[in-house]
């Protein structure tokens, strides 16, 4: 590996921080609705279940339509397939500003779950063409950064639009906060157009040489891959279905860090959304770090599934502590930090797993179906906690859920064989 650094250090400065431009702003569509709750619910009558069920009804959407859209941009390729996803989810995105009733959050919702479907997976098998397993764990932690880099940005920027925009020309802070967070993705999917290249082949900014290289890494790995290569394969692999069990109990801590956060700054007693917004920035500081350092300690080592599980541990730990009534505000926030980094760490160490032993059209239907039943936990999670919150008054219980289902996936990753997935 150390005579093609040169190489894979190119390549990921070309494509990585772009994609996670891109991510950022997809992640940011997604989970402003979390500030927005801030304000909306009170102007629009909406009961914490309302939220959480129009919040949880994205993933029905993404789900539906995520293994056909990977296996289409596998076909069609990444640069029409992705510019396609980020302008629909744009356009939708900003309809979003004028929701009046539940039934138009859900329809919304659901359409931009449609409209983001195939996005994640899509990228995660387009880093597949361009970088051996030596690289993928940094790589892939690089790129999902762009989570916590979306929170770190998108707290104390959603936070300040409530507050500074609120009223202005007749809108909201709430209506304002989707318009001015989803410009960015209508922009950014023009500019995949121009900017992405689908196979490496295609890449004009690399030498004949260089694609040569990179071509002989990653054929070579995939005829000494042992796994699945046709999609069928991966559909009925019932290693693939157990990963996507997993990550359906590592996705439920995500998506209530991502989607309750606000909340849980707020029950602590902080009012001022702009503070809030600040104060969700520091657990997502520090995720950010934790995944990158993880993942640069996977590759060297070779280790894949404990450098996936103790994190989700460490997640379930930090969610139990945050749901601790009567810790103090110190106490709720550590917990906070300690879930935020574990489950954006986990995530991060989780796919380097699939490509281990998916290769072509198995990585496709593979990495999408496990992405997937993750998001289906996306849809559970944050609507049976908007349900716990209205039903007790407290997101407590929900948070001790979820804790032991992080504890779940984290002894489901520990099942994999090590021979499979550690290289």
């Amino acid at each position: 590996m150390d005579s093609n650094v040169p190489v894979y250090r190119k390549v990921a400065w070309r494509l990585v921080p772009f994609l996670g431009i891109c991510y950022l702003a997809a992640y940011l569509d997604r989970v402003n609705v979390g500030f927005a709750k801030l304000q909306m619910l009170g102007d629009l009558s909406f009961s914490n279940t309302v939220y959480g069920l129009g919040a949880g009804i994205f993933f029905l959407g993404y789900v539906i339509f995520e293994v056909p859209s990977n296996i289409l941009m596998h076909k069609i390729g990444a640069k029409v397939w992705i510019a396609r996803i980020m302008i629909s989810w744009g356009l939708i995105g900003v309809a979003m500003a004028f929701v009046q009733t539940p039934t138009q959050f859900y329809v919304l919702r659901f359409l931009l779950g449609v409209a983001e479907a195939g996005f994640i997976p899509g990228v995660l098998l387009y880093l597949t063409y361009w970088f051996p397993a030596a690289w993928r764990g940094r790589i892939i932690a690089l790129f999902l950064a762009a989570i916590p880099i979306s929170n770190i940005i998108g707290g104390p920027l959603s936070g300040w639009i409530l507050t500074t925009l609120n009223d202005v020309n007749g809108l909201r802070g709430w209506q304002w906060l989707f318009i001015v967070e989803t410009i960015p993705s209508i922009v950014l999917g023009f500019v995949v157009l121009m900017f992405l290249d689908n196979r490496v082949d295609d890449a004009r900014w690399l030498s004949d040489e260089e694609k040569a290289q990179i071509k002989h890494d990653i054929d070579a790995e995939a005829e000494q891959s042992t796994g699945h290569s046709s999609a069928m394969d991966a559909l009925k692999s019932g290693r693939v279905w157990m990963l996507g069990v997993a990550y359906f109990c590592i996705a439920s801590s995500i998506y209530i860090t991502s989607f309750w956060m606000p909340t849980l700054i707020k029950q602590q007693g902080i009012n001022d959304p702009l503070q809030i917004g600040w104060l969700s920035a520091i657990p997502y500081t520090v995720a950010m770090f934790a995944m990158v350092l993880t993942n640069i300690s996977a590759d060297r080592r070779a280790e894949r599934r404990w450098h996936t599980a103790i994190p989700c541990f460490i997640t379930a730990i930090g969610l139990a502590l945050s749901g601790t009534p009567g810790l103090g505000f110190g106490a709720a926030m550590f917990g906070l930090i300690l879930a935020a980094a574990g489950a954006s760490t986990t995530q991060a160490s989780f796919w380097s797993l699939p490509p281990m032993f998916l290769t072509g059209a198995a990585a496709a239907a593979g990495i999408a179906l496990v992405n997937s039943l993750g998001n289906i936990a996306g849809m559970a999670s944050t609507a049976l906690v908007g349900w716990l919150t209205d039903l007790t008054g407290s997101p407590n219980s929900a948070l001790y859920l979820f804790a032991g289902f992080a504890v779940i996936g984290a002894l489901m990753v520990l099942r994999l064989p090590a021979q499979i997935v550690n290289r």
